[in-house]
């Protein structure tokens, strides 16, 4: 029978059969943990039967050198870089382990250096609950590295997780937006291991219709990732002059006389503490007294410095939870 690439209509139908059936392979697999081990214990380890589950479908279909279950639905074989012979064990094996066993691990370390730099004293006896698992001991390793770091760096690359994460969600719509242009590689595990698709080929003629419309798809898409990156990198010049107009704010107001602060402080009895003052004026962010001050949309109060440093990685209120856009912060003049 005469083979042909695969276009874009194909791999896309392939990856949602074989998404219908690994899902129906990853909820019954939870059903019977569930029954045998109590819902406590499917709790902790339900990401990791998901994880068994995909290893599972593509050990017996792909590894064994089998087609996938959405691959025979849509008649088409994997090939290697030659298109003239299957991919090589280890060529299939880079791809199942890019493919199912990558995610799971990069999601499990951005997590758990997420919790590690916001303080993880509670997390810290979870993974001792957990002394066992995979997840416990990628929990040890990231404790150990973040301890090492000072305390201005941890501040640093919280924000830098959280750009990791942006970053990541981009790389996908760029892979997505490119592969609709070449019609080549659905998923970045099969780019990286190099495996390509070829079909039977049917009596149609409408492939060149279909690979046209995908291309205007994908440059739709690109145009589209090039406006949200555009709109992502000014929002962050703006944040950074903001931060840089504060700053040389605040190096100004700190160079004041001491008898002109002291006379604002006599004319403005706002400023004036009684003797328990200074604990009713505390920031309960940096738990220092309170410095230009800022109020919340909610009605907390933190100094300006500590509460936009926060809604830069979380855009609520540090106390009550409470979701608010950082530009409806409220700086109070005259007020400590």
């Amino acid at each position: 029978m005469p083979l042909a690439p695969a276009n874009q209509s194909h791999l896309i139908r392939s990856s949602q059969k074989d998404e219908y059936y690994q899902s129906s392979l990853r909820n019954t697999a939870n059903e019977a943990f569930q029954t045998l081990a109590g819902s406590k214990r499917w709790l902790d380890w339900r990401r990791e039967i998901e994880l068994l589950s995909d290893l599972a479908y593509y050990g017996l279909t792909t590894l064994s050198g089998y087609q996938t279950l959405g691959e025979e639905y849509v008649h088409m074989v994997q090939v290697d870089p030659t298109k003239h012979r299957v991919p090589s064990r280890a060529r299939r094996s880079l791809f199942v382990l890019l493919h199912s066993f990558f995610p799971y691990l990069l999601e499990k370390v951005l997590v758990s250096l997420e919790n590690e730099l916001e303080g993880g004293g509670a997390r810290q006896r979870q993974a001792a609950s957990r002394s066992w698992s995979l997840e416990a001991w990628l929990r040890r390793g990231v404790q150990r590295g973040v301890g090492l770091l000072p305390e201005p760096q941890r501040r640093a690359c919280l924000p830098a997780v959280s750009v990791l994460r942006q970053a990541l969600t981009l790389l996908q719509r760029l892979h997505v937006a490119l592969f609709y242009l070449s019609g080549s590689f659905y998923h970045l595990s099969k780019r990286a291991a190099a495996i390509t698709y070829l079909r039977v080929a049917g009596l149609q003629g409408d492939d060149g219709t279909i690979r046209s419309s995908y291309r205007l798809l994908g440059a739709l898409s690109l145009l589209q990732l090039l406006i949200t990156v555009s709109l992502q990198l000014n929002n962050y010049r703006k944040k950074q002059r903001a931060r840089q107009e504060w700053q040389l704010h605040r190096n100004l107001r700190c160079t004041l006389p001491e008898n002109t602060h002291s006379l604002n402080l006599h004319s403005n009895p706002q400023h004036t503490h009684s003797g328990g003052g200074p604990q009713g004026a505390s920031c309960m962010l940096c738990l220092e007294e309170r410095r230009h001050s800022t109020c919340t949309p909610c009605g907390h109060l933190f100094c300006w410095e500590c509460i936009t440093e926060w809604c830069n990685t979380k855009a609520e209120c540090p106390l009550c939870r409470e979701k608010f856009e950082p530009h409806r912060l409220v700086y109070l003049r005259n007020c400590s």
